[in-house]
Protein backbone atom coordinates (compact mmCIF):
# COMPACT_ATOMS: atom_id res chain seq x y z
CA UNK A 1 0.00 0.00 0.00
CA UNK A 2 1.50 3.34 -1.02
CA UNK A 3 2.06 5.92 1.65
CA UNK A 4 -0.42 8.32 0.07
CA UNK A 5 -3.21 5.71 -0.24
CA UNK A 6 -5.97 6.42 2.29
CA UNK A 7 -7.12 3.69 4.61
CA UNK A 8 -10.44 2.11 3.51
CA UNK A 9 -13.47 3.54 5.27
CA UNK A 10 -16.90 2.02 5.86
CA UNK A 11 -18.59 4.69 3.81
CA UNK A 12 -16.32 4.15 0.79
CA UNK A 13 -16.76 0.35 0.61
CA UNK A 14 -19.45 -1.17 -1.61
CA UNK A 15 -20.76 -4.54 -2.82
CA UNK A 16 -22.07 -5.80 0.53
CA UNK A 17 -25.42 -6.80 -1.03
CA UNK A 18 -23.75 -9.74 -2.79
CA UNK A 19 -22.43 -11.34 0.39
CA UNK A 20 -25.84 -12.52 1.62
CA UNK A 21 -25.75 -15.02 -1.25
CA UNK A 22 -22.06 -15.85 -0.98
CA UNK A 23 -21.67 -16.36 2.76
CA UNK A 24 -23.73 -19.61 2.96
CA UNK A 25 -21.91 -21.09 -0.04
CA UNK A 26 -18.44 -20.25 1.22
CA UNK A 27 -19.38 -21.34 4.72
CA UNK A 28 -18.87 -24.94 3.57
CA UNK A 29 -15.14 -24.22 3.43
CA UNK A 30 -14.90 -22.97 7.00
CA UNK A 31 -12.89 -25.93 8.31
CA UNK A 32 -10.75 -26.43 5.19
CA UNK A 33 -7.07 -25.95 6.02
CA UNK A 34 -7.56 -26.32 9.77
CA UNK A 35 -5.89 -29.73 10.05
CA UNK A 36 -2.52 -28.11 10.70
CA UNK A 37 -3.97 -25.89 13.43
CA UNK A 38 -3.13 -28.13 16.37
CA UNK A 39 -3.38 -25.28 18.85
CA UNK A 40 -6.96 -24.57 17.81
CA UNK A 41 -6.43 -20.82 17.73
CA UNK A 42 -7.02 -20.08 14.04
CA UNK A 43 -9.29 -17.08 13.53
CA UNK A 44 -8.93 -16.51 9.77
CA UNK A 45 -10.75 -19.38 8.07
CA UNK A 46 -11.07 -20.20 4.39
CA UNK A 47 -14.51 -18.60 4.01
CA UNK A 48 -13.28 -15.44 5.75
CA UNK A 49 -10.32 -15.21 3.41
CA UNK A 50 -12.49 -15.65 0.30
CA UNK A 51 -14.93 -12.98 1.45
CA UNK A 52 -12.14 -10.49 2.14
CA UNK A 53 -10.61 -11.13 -1.30
CA UNK A 54 -14.02 -10.62 -2.93
CA UNK A 55 -14.46 -7.40 -0.98
CA UNK A 56 -11.20 -6.18 -2.49
CA UNK A 57 -12.41 -7.12 -5.98
CA UNK A 58 -15.63 -5.17 -5.48
CA UNK A 59 -13.64 -2.15 -4.27
CA UNK A 60 -10.73 -1.08 -6.50
CA UNK A 61 -9.54 1.29 -3.76
CA UNK A 62 -8.53 -1.76 -1.71
CA UNK A 63 -5.35 -2.30 -3.70
CA UNK A 64 -2.99 -4.14 -1.37
CA UNK A 65 -2.79 -6.84 1.23
CA UNK A 66 -2.39 -4.19 3.93
CA UNK A 67 -5.57 -2.48 2.72
CA UNK A 68 -7.42 -5.82 3.00
CA UNK A 69 -6.09 -6.19 6.54
CA UNK A 70 -7.21 -2.68 7.41
CA UNK A 71 -10.66 -3.31 5.94
CA UNK A 72 -11.00 -6.37 8.18
CA UNK A 73 -10.79 -4.09 11.23
CA UNK A 74 -13.94 -2.15 10.25
CA UNK A 75 -17.08 -3.01 12.22
CA UNK A 76 -19.27 -3.00 9.10
CA UNK A 77 -16.98 -5.44 7.32
CA UNK A 78 -16.91 -7.76 10.33
CA UNK A 79 -20.70 -7.62 10.64
CA UNK A 80 -21.56 -8.04 6.94
CA UNK A 81 -18.92 -10.67 6.16
CA UNK A 82 -18.86 -12.43 9.51
CA UNK A 83 -15.08 -12.07 9.54
CA UNK A 84 -12.87 -11.28 12.51
CA UNK A 85 -9.95 -8.90 12.35
CA UNK A 86 -7.21 -10.50 10.23
CA UNK A 87 -3.48 -10.06 10.67
CA UNK A 88 -1.03 -9.48 7.85
CA UNK A 89 0.70 -12.73 8.72
CA UNK A 90 -2.45 -14.85 8.46
CA UNK A 91 -3.43 -13.20 5.15
CA UNK A 92 0.06 -13.80 3.78
CA UNK A 93 0.11 -17.51 4.64
CA UNK A 94 -3.47 -18.05 3.41
CA UNK A 95 -2.37 -18.77 -0.17
CA UNK A 96 -0.34 -21.73 1.11
CA UNK A 97 -2.92 -22.98 3.62
CA UNK A 98 -6.15 -22.93 1.58
CA UNK A 99 -6.52 -25.13 -1.49
CA UNK A 100 -8.09 -23.10 -4.35
CA UNK A 101 -9.42 -26.27 -5.99
CA UNK A 102 -12.03 -26.51 -3.26
CA UNK A 103 -13.71 -23.46 -4.82
CA UNK A 104 -14.42 -25.20 -8.12
CA UNK A 105 -17.69 -26.79 -6.99
CA UNK A 106 -19.02 -23.50 -5.63
CA UNK A 107 -18.04 -21.64 -8.78
CA UNK A 108 -19.85 -24.33 -10.82
CA UNK A 109 -23.02 -23.82 -8.79
CA UNK A 110 -22.93 -20.07 -9.31
CA UNK A 111 -22.30 -20.55 -13.02
CA UNK A 112 -25.49 -22.59 -13.38
CA UNK A 113 -27.42 -19.57 -12.13
CA UNK A 114 -26.14 -17.36 -14.97
CA UNK A 115 -28.96 -17.21 -17.53
CA UNK A 116 -28.33 -17.76 -21.21
CA UNK A 117 -28.97 -14.71 -23.37
CA UNK A 118 -28.39 -16.20 -26.81
CA UNK A 119 -28.87 -13.62 -29.55
CA UNK A 120 -28.05 -15.88 -32.51
CA UNK A 121 -30.88 -17.18 -34.65
CA UNK A 122 -32.12 -20.58 -33.41
CA UNK A 123 -30.43 -23.43 -35.26
CA UNK A 124 -27.73 -21.29 -36.88
CA UNK A 125 -25.06 -22.66 -34.56
CA UNK A 126 -26.19 -25.87 -32.85
CA UNK A 127 -23.26 -26.03 -30.44
CA UNK A 128 -22.46 -23.87 -27.43
CA UNK A 129 -20.39 -20.93 -28.71
CA UNK A 130 -17.20 -20.91 -26.61
CA UNK A 131 -14.33 -18.47 -27.06
CA UNK A 132 -10.94 -19.86 -25.99
CA UNK A 133 -7.74 -17.93 -25.37
CA UNK A 134 -4.81 -17.67 -22.98
CA UNK A 135 -4.16 -14.26 -21.44
CA UNK A 136 -1.04 -13.33 -19.51
CA UNK A 137 -1.54 -11.47 -16.23
CA UNK A 138 1.51 -9.82 -14.69
CA UNK A 139 1.36 -9.13 -10.98
CA UNK A 140 3.86 -8.62 -8.20
CA UNK A 141 6.49 -8.14 -10.88
CA UNK A 142 8.44 -5.70 -8.74
CA UNK A 143 8.84 -8.38 -6.04
CA UNK A 144 9.97 -11.19 -8.31
CA UNK A 145 11.75 -9.44 -11.17
CA UNK A 146 15.11 -10.68 -9.94
CA UNK A 147 14.06 -14.26 -10.63
CA UNK A 148 13.31 -13.63 -14.31
CA UNK A 149 15.20 -12.44 -17.36
CA UNK A 150 14.08 -9.27 -19.09
CA UNK A 151 13.36 -8.63 -22.76
CA UNK A 152 15.06 -6.07 -25.00
CA UNK A 153 12.81 -3.34 -23.59
CA UNK A 154 13.70 -4.18 -20.00
CA UNK A 155 10.27 -5.69 -19.27
CA UNK A 156 10.06 -8.73 -17.01
CA UNK A 157 8.42 -11.97 -18.04
CA UNK A 158 6.86 -12.51 -14.62
CA UNK A 159 3.23 -13.46 -14.70
CA UNK A 160 0.59 -16.14 -15.09
CA UNK A 161 -1.35 -17.33 -18.12
CA UNK A 162 -5.10 -17.74 -17.68
CA UNK A 163 -6.43 -20.33 -20.16
CA UNK A 164 -10.06 -19.26 -20.35
CA UNK A 165 -13.15 -20.85 -21.88
CA UNK A 166 -15.78 -18.12 -22.25
CA UNK A 167 -19.39 -18.97 -23.10
CA UNK A 168 -20.56 -16.24 -25.45
CA UNK A 169 -24.24 -17.02 -24.83
CA UNK A 170 -23.91 -16.49 -21.10
CA UNK A 171 -21.27 -13.80 -21.19
CA UNK A 172 -19.32 -15.63 -18.49
CA UNK A 173 -16.18 -17.79 -18.23
CA UNK A 174 -16.94 -21.47 -17.65
CA UNK A 175 -13.37 -22.68 -17.18
CA UNK A 176 -10.08 -21.05 -16.28
CA UNK A 177 -6.77 -22.88 -15.82
CA UNK A 178 -3.68 -21.06 -14.56
CA UNK A 179 -0.14 -21.82 -15.73
CA UNK A 180 3.10 -19.90 -15.92
CA UNK A 181 3.26 -17.09 -18.47
CA UNK A 182 5.48 -19.02 -20.89
CA UNK A 183 3.45 -20.35 -23.82
CA UNK A 184 5.43 -23.62 -23.88
CA UNK A 185 5.37 -27.04 -22.26
CA UNK A 186 2.42 -27.71 -19.97
CA UNK A 187 1.26 -24.10 -20.31
CA UNK A 188 1.11 -24.11 -24.13
CA UNK A 189 -2.34 -22.93 -25.23
CA UNK A 190 -3.08 -25.71 -27.73
CA UNK A 191 -2.03 -28.33 -25.22
CA UNK A 192 -4.27 -26.83 -22.54
CA UNK A 193 -7.26 -26.78 -24.89
CA UNK A 194 -6.62 -30.36 -26.01
CA UNK A 195 -6.69 -31.51 -22.36
CA UNK A 196 -10.08 -29.92 -21.67
CA UNK A 197 -12.12 -30.54 -24.82
CA UNK A 198 -15.86 -31.06 -24.39
CA UNK A 199 -18.51 -32.26 -26.85
CA UNK A 200 -21.22 -30.08 -28.39
CA UNK A 201 -19.22 -26.86 -28.35
CA UNK A 202 -18.25 -24.49 -31.14
CA UNK A 203 -14.79 -23.27 -30.16
CA UNK A 204 -13.86 -19.78 -31.41
CA UNK A 205 -10.07 -19.62 -31.72
CA UNK A 206 -7.35 -17.21 -32.83
CA UNK A 207 -4.54 -17.94 -35.25
CA UNK A 208 -2.31 -19.63 -32.64
CA UNK A 209 -4.70 -22.61 -32.62
CA UNK A 210 -4.44 -23.17 -36.37
CA UNK A 211 -3.10 -26.72 -36.12
CA UNK A 212 -4.62 -29.51 -38.20
CA UNK A 213 -4.15 -32.18 -35.55
CA UNK A 214 -5.92 -30.00 -33.00
CA UNK A 215 -8.81 -29.48 -35.41
CA UNK A 216 -9.08 -33.24 -35.84
CA UNK A 217 -9.19 -33.64 -32.06
CA UNK A 218 -11.95 -31.04 -31.83
CA UNK A 219 -14.07 -32.88 -34.38
CA UNK A 220 -13.33 -36.26 -32.77
CA UNK A 221 -14.58 -34.84 -29.46
CA UNK A 222 -17.94 -34.07 -31.08
CA UNK A 223 -17.44 -30.31 -31.35
CA UNK A 224 -16.92 -27.75 -34.10
CA UNK A 225 -14.67 -24.72 -34.43
CA UNK A 226 -14.15 -21.29 -35.97
CA UNK A 227 -10.46 -20.48 -36.29
CA UNK A 228 -8.44 -17.74 -37.92
CA UNK A 229 -5.90 -19.38 -40.22
CA UNK A 230 -2.38 -18.40 -41.23
CA UNK A 231 -1.39 -16.27 -44.19
CA UNK A 232 0.51 -19.13 -45.88
CA UNK A 233 -2.49 -21.48 -46.05
CA UNK A 234 -2.85 -23.27 -49.38
CA UNK A 235 -6.41 -22.76 -50.66
CA UNK A 236 -5.88 -24.30 -54.08
CA UNK A 237 -7.75 -27.59 -53.41
CA UNK A 238 -11.23 -26.06 -53.69
CA UNK A 239 -14.04 -28.57 -53.40
CA UNK A 240 -16.89 -26.04 -53.53
CA UNK A 241 -17.17 -22.32 -54.25
CA UNK A 242 -20.21 -21.16 -52.32
CA UNK A 243 -22.23 -18.26 -53.77
CA UNK A 244 -22.28 -15.04 -51.78
CA UNK A 245 -25.49 -13.28 -50.88
CA UNK A 246 -25.80 -9.52 -51.30
CA UNK A 247 -25.77 -9.16 -47.51
CA UNK A 248 -22.52 -11.14 -47.26
CA UNK A 249 -20.85 -9.03 -49.94
CA UNK A 250 -22.03 -5.87 -48.25
CA UNK A 251 -20.46 -7.12 -45.00
CA UNK A 252 -17.08 -7.54 -46.73
CA UNK A 253 -17.07 -11.28 -47.47
CA UNK A 254 -14.80 -11.94 -50.47
CA UNK A 255 -15.04 -15.71 -50.91
CA UNK A 256 -16.74 -18.66 -49.24
CA UNK A 257 -14.99 -21.94 -49.99
CA UNK A 258 -14.95 -25.56 -48.97
CA UNK A 259 -11.36 -26.73 -49.32
CA UNK A 260 -9.07 -29.64 -48.51
CA UNK A 261 -6.24 -28.11 -46.49
CA UNK A 262 -2.80 -29.62 -46.09
CA UNK A 263 -0.55 -31.48 -48.50
CA UNK A 264 -1.34 -34.81 -50.10
CA UNK A 265 2.23 -35.97 -49.42
CA UNK A 266 1.55 -35.88 -45.67
CA UNK A 267 -1.98 -37.24 -45.17
CA UNK A 268 -1.45 -37.62 -41.42
CA UNK A 269 -0.72 -33.89 -41.13
CA UNK A 270 -3.92 -32.61 -42.72
CA UNK A 271 -7.52 -32.28 -41.55
CA UNK A 272 -9.50 -35.50 -41.79
CA UNK A 273 -12.54 -33.45 -42.82
CA UNK A 274 -13.35 -30.78 -45.38
CA UNK A 275 -12.95 -27.23 -44.07
CA UNK A 276 -15.05 -24.22 -44.91
CA UNK A 277 -12.94 -21.07 -45.38
CA UNK A 278 -14.43 -17.57 -45.40
CA UNK A 279 -12.31 -14.65 -46.61
CA UNK A 280 -13.35 -11.29 -45.19
CA UNK A 281 -12.18 -7.84 -46.29
CA UNK A 282 -10.39 -6.06 -43.42
CA UNK A 283 -8.01 -3.21 -42.78
CA UNK A 284 -4.60 -4.77 -42.11
CA UNK A 285 -3.21 -4.39 -38.62
CA UNK A 286 0.08 -2.52 -38.43
CA UNK A 287 2.56 -4.49 -36.36
CA UNK A 288 4.55 -2.42 -33.89
CA UNK A 289 6.86 -5.12 -32.58
CA UNK A 290 7.64 -8.81 -32.36
CA UNK A 291 8.23 -11.11 -35.31
CA UNK A 292 7.83 -9.50 -38.70
CA UNK A 293 5.47 -11.32 -41.01
CA UNK A 294 2.76 -11.02 -43.59
CA UNK A 295 -0.83 -9.85 -43.18
CA UNK A 296 -3.25 -11.96 -41.07
CA UNK A 297 -4.79 -13.84 -43.98
CA UNK A 298 -4.13 -15.26 -47.46
CA UNK A 299 -2.67 -12.92 -50.11
CA UNK A 300 -5.23 -10.66 -51.83
CA UNK A 301 -6.57 -11.82 -55.16
CA UNK A 302 -6.19 -8.42 -56.79
CA UNK A 303 -3.66 -5.61 -56.55
CA UNK A 304 -6.31 -3.15 -55.34
CA UNK A 305 -7.72 -5.43 -52.66
CA UNK A 306 -6.80 -5.12 -49.01
CA UNK A 307 -5.37 -8.28 -47.44
CA UNK A 308 -8.38 -10.33 -46.31
CA UNK A 309 -8.77 -12.12 -43.02
CA UNK A 310 -9.40 -15.81 -43.45
CA UNK A 311 -11.45 -17.97 -41.09
CA UNK A 312 -12.22 -21.66 -41.13
CA UNK A 313 -15.58 -22.95 -40.03
CA UNK A 314 -16.39 -26.53 -39.14
CA UNK A 315 -19.93 -27.53 -38.21
CA UNK A 316 -21.09 -31.01 -37.29
CA UNK A 317 -24.62 -32.37 -37.50
CA UNK A 318 -24.90 -35.88 -36.02
CA UNK A 319 -21.93 -37.72 -37.57
CA UNK A 320 -21.79 -35.89 -40.91
CA UNK A 321 -20.26 -32.64 -42.05
CA UNK A 322 -22.57 -29.84 -43.13
CA UNK A 323 -22.15 -26.15 -43.84
CA UNK A 324 -24.30 -23.06 -44.11
CA UNK A 325 -24.47 -20.23 -46.62
CA UNK A 326 -22.58 -17.07 -45.67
Amino acid sequence: MAADDPEPSERALAGFKYFDRLRPLLGRLHEVGCARDRAGNRTLHYDHYCLLVLLALFNPAVRSLRAVQQASTLKKVQRQLGCPRASLGSLSEAVAVFDPRRLEGIIGELLQEVPRARSLRPGQIPHVLTAVDGSVVRALASLTAAAYLTDKNGQTHCGWRFHTHFEVDRGAPVRMDVTTAANTGKGEEKRQLRQHLEPDRCYVLDRWYAEFRLWNDLVAAGSSYVCRIRDNSDLSAVQEERPLSAAAQQAGVLRDLVVALGTSSKPAARPDHAVRVVLVQTTPHKKTGGRKGGPPGPPPTGSSALPPTCWTYRRRSSRTSTSTAG
